[in-house]
């Protein structure tokens, strides 16, 4: 059955986003990726271009993804397993770091060596990893105080390095040859007293400050990127430019439509340009677009007649099934890692709880702690939901979970879903949990008597509707919906669109295990 069941779901992967559209006109759709990718930085080295991302504080982080269009891109790295290894990271004492860990990172290419840059309220610290082969590593780390907010590493060409960071004030640094930390006597200066400026509406305050500093060099000219908010408004690009980096710079603002902005500039070798944003879309997270750039007068003009296009000169988009979320049977065979790069863990995970040998071709998750509820658990295993539709589903075998265990499959955020089974003594039962409210509510049991049992989770992020359905099923064909609806919900303290998650976790007594069979993502609905 189990064999019948996972042919069934790899013969129905599928083209990822509009793949009649995109296939039939031949050309890049916006977004390039439906996921949540924010606060991107690229650089090209010949004709390959990488990025890094936010995923702030998952565990390994700041992923490093690869392309050769600039519109399909692949997981290849993470510049770190562990941020640090603090209470709050290993959601120890009754700390965690939602929605912080780290930021926005800036990646550069120099002298044969990749960097990147990143910072972290969780810990005051500024990190600067680099590394000569970006998809293989190893990475070296610097830390250094303090933490330099939305931080641009920049190397320019008279062999003077940099980080540009703020938000509103625009601030330079100078850093040590060896990057080791600020440079004493070196440049030390606000350069930008208020970059929201070329954005500011006269007579409203307040909105977000300019900030997501990314700073490049062309032709002779510094070019300086930032996001701002204004009040009643969007997202907006605000682009300033100057003869020398510590200014006078000029401002203007670059783009303001769909909320589409934080970014920089990337070419191609074509001698094309585009500039890589992101908008937010809801539940989905924040996900990247690419918009046209032309050069006008020495600035950099984004989009079509200043709007984001949906169709882009570029190949087609392709499914990130596989490159970015993947499905996975846990068999391991050679030196493959335990685990694909698409996994990552909420906060950091105790090693010696989690294994993919111990039983061949399954997940097994054991409780090593008491657990008050779903967010404060550790070794939780998630990977990125997707739009426009995602889907997930799992089997698990429950026969040595504990009293008072709780596994299963769940959608991460602070307003979360889970389904699952929960061990009451010699009984084991069916949940559904809905924390719409921000509270945990169980909203449907069902009583269990077999030792398998599989869950699936349906999310929609069509037009932002953001609404997810849980089901299970006792024989992996004949599927049952549990529960309510959850109106998955993007909030603040979280930063981070939802995530599909593996969890087993003990509210009573630990030792007992859950094994997970095998997970499953699909970009539709099954029934």
């Amino acid at each position: 059955m189990k064999v019948k069941i996972q042919s069934l779901f790899i013969l129905c992967l599928s083209v990822f986003i509009n793949p009649l559209n995109a296939q039939e006109s031949g050309k890049a759709k916006n977004p390039i990726i439906f996921a949540d990718v924010p606060d991107a930085s690229m650089v090209r080295v010949g004709d390959t271009y990488y990025m890094s991302s936010t995923t702030m504080h998952m565990s390994p982080g700041v992923p490093i993804m690869k392309s050769k269009d600039l519109v399909n891109w692949k997981l290849v790295s993470y510049a770190y397993d562990t941020l640090a290894n603090v209470d709050a990271m290993n959601l120890e004492n009754g700390k965690s770091t939602y929605g912080r860990g780290s930021w926005a990172s800036s990646l550069r290419y120099h002298n044969q060596t990749y960097y990147v840059s990143t910072f972290a309220q969780t810990t005051g610290l500024t990190y600067i990893y680099s590394t000569k082969n970006i998809e293989k590593g190893p990475w070296k780390r610097i830390i250094f105080k303090p933490s330099y907010h939305d931080n641009s590493l920049f190397f320019d060409d008279d062999g003077k390095v940099y980080l540009l960071y703020g938000a509103g004030r625009i601030h330079i640094v100078e850093l040590n040859e060896d990057l080791s930390g600020v440079k004493a006597g070196g440049v030390n200066q606000v350069i930008i007293d208020n970059a929201s400026a070329p954005s500011d509406i006269p007579g409203k305050k307040g909105g977000l400050p300019a900030e997501g500093c990314q700073v490049f060099k062309v032709n002779g000219k510094y070019y300086l990127f930032n996001i701002t908010w204004p009040p009643n408004s969007m997202r907006t690009v605000v682009i300033h430019r100057a003869d020398k980096i510590t200014g006078p710079w000029e401002g203007k603002i670059g783009l303001q439509d769909l909320g589409v902005a934080q970014g920089g500039l990337i070419d191609m070798p074509n001698g094309d340009w585009y500039a890589y944003l992101f908008r937010d879309f809801g539940a989905v997270g924040r996900i990247p677009y690419l918009v046209p750039v032309k050069w006008e007068n020495g600035w950099p003009v984004l989009g079509e007649n200043g709007k984001v296009p949906v169709a882009l000169n570029l190949p087609p988009n392709k499914s990130i099934i596989s490159s970015i979320v993947t499905s996975d049977d846990f068999k391991r065979k050679g030196k493959e890692p335990d685990l694909p790069l698409a996994w990552q863990w909420n906060h950091n995970p105790d090693n010696s709880l989690w294994s993919v040998k111990t039983r061949k071709g399954y997940l097994r998750l054991t409780t090593g702690r008491i657990d008050g509820d779903f967010l404060a658990a550790r070794n939780s295993l998630t990977q990125r939901t997707f739009g426009p539709k995602s889907s997930a589903y799992t089997s698990l075998d429950v026969s040595k979970m504990k009293d008072g265990d709780f596994a299963g499959l769940a959608l991460l955020q602070k307003n979360f879903g889970q389904v699952g089974v929960k061990v009451n003594g010699a009984n084991k039962i069916i949940l559904m949990i809905n924390a719409i409210t921000g509270m945990p509510e169980e909203v449907a049991n069902v009583p269990l008597n077999q030792e398998t049992v599989f869950f699936k989770v349906h999310c929609d992020f069509t037009n932002r509707k953001d609404q997810a359905n849980f089901f299970y099923s006792l024989d992996g064909e004949d599927w049952k919906s549990i529960g309510t609806t959850l109106k998955m919900t993007y909030t603040i303290p979280h930063f981070m669109g939802y995530h599909f998650t593996l969890f087993n976790y003990a509210t009573k007594e630990i030792g007992g295990y859950a094994d997970f069979d095998f997970f499953r993502v699909t970009d539709h609905f099954t029934d």
